[in-house]
């Protein structure tokens, strides 16, 4: 099983993401990985879902896709063909035991401090995955209050763009 990136272009409705994540459902495939966000074109949604399977799979899934009403277009991807990242924030405990060693941390990092409170700092940091984690792991010494990571977002590597698709459809 390989990890792919699946992009989704759809209108903007109600009811859209249940029908989405229903076709993965039926086929038993878990979603890691799942954001919603604007497109590039106004009125239209970019999903970007993040799946372990085989890419047989993928390609009926991706069909299966595009035959839901209100979705315009569905693509898959292998990890060399797009661009992703993720953003993580880390809340911690503010104490005397920070003094320097986190701010050397968190520049080495690539992390940025959002937040300083009495009581707790928020750290920022945009990523990979498995970097994000790291970070996560060394700032446990410091007492992690909570963690959130934000899912996927992605961009392909190849040239043609979705308004492309959306000329083709209009045709």
């Amino acid at each position: 099983m390989k990890e792919y990136t699946i992009t989704v272009f759809s209108e903007n409705n109600i009811g859209l993401l249940n029908e989405v994540t229903i076709v993965f459902s039926r086929r038993k495939i878990n979603i890691e990985s799942l954001t919603v966000s604007e497109s590039e074109v106004k009125g239209v949604s970019r999903y970007t879902i993040v799946v372990f399977s085989d890419e047989k799979k993928i390609e009926n899934v991706v069909r299966q896709l595009e035959k839901i009403i209100g979705v315009f277009k569905a693509l898959y991807f292998k990890a060399e063909e797009i661009v992703h990242q993720e953003v993580a924030l880390f809340k911690i405990a503010n104490s005397p035991k920070l003094n320097g060693n986190l701010e050397a941390l968190i520049r080495r990092q690539n992390a940025k401090i959002l937040t300083v409170n009495p009581d707790f700092l928020v750290i920022e940091r945009v990523g990979y995955k498995a970097e994000n984690q790291e970070l996560f792991n060394e700032l446990e010494q410091y007492g992690v209050l909570q963690f959130a990571r934000s899912g996927r977002v992605a961009v392909s590597c190849q040239k043609k763009e979705f308004t492309s698709y959306l000329k083709e459809l209009s045709h």
